[in-house]
């Protein structure tokens, strides 16, 4: 009889624990803030002053599109840390072409409890090697409490 009330008492409680917990609203957030996907930025001084970013919240890519001083820039998805390091496309997925981010840009949500490593894979490599144009993100659960 007491095992069933301690039952009982524990799942009242998760349960008013559960009802004080609510999850918070996703955020939009602009890639490089005013300075957006371009060249020579550092996303990665970037985006430790930005972070944390949670769960459900979207990445907006903003960029120009190809010109005569801008050779193009994209989004891609790349696989695991050592693409990221080395900037090899190889097995990465292309998410925006060049003329994608013009405009509202290009949008990714974060809707999974993992490292996301985006990168610009123009000039073979040459945006995400030398011009810094790589970025990640680990999304962490957000609670409200």
């Amino acid at each position: 009889m007491a095992l069933i009330r301690s039952a009982q008492l524990g799942f009242i409680l998760l349960v008013a624990t559960a009802s004080l917990l609510e999850v918070s609203e996703a955020k939009t957030i602009v890639v490089g803030g005013s300075e957006g996907w371009r060249f020579g930025f550092n996303y990665t001084d970037w985006a430790l002053q930005n972070s944390p970013f949670y769960i459900n919240d979207e990445l907006v890519f903003k960029y120009d599109p190809p010109s005569k001083t801008n050779s193009g820039y994209s989004v891609y998805l790349l696989p695991n840390l050592w693409s990221y390091i080395t900037c090899d496309f190889s097995k990465a997925k292309i998410l925006a072409s060049e003329t994608r981010g013009d405009g509202e840009g290009f949008k990714v949500e974060l809707n999974q409890w993992r490292p996301y490593y985006f990168a610009s894979g123009n000039k073979d490599g040459y945006n995400c090697k030398d011009g810094l144009m790589k970025l990640f993100a680990v999304p962490l659960p957000r609670w409200k409490y």
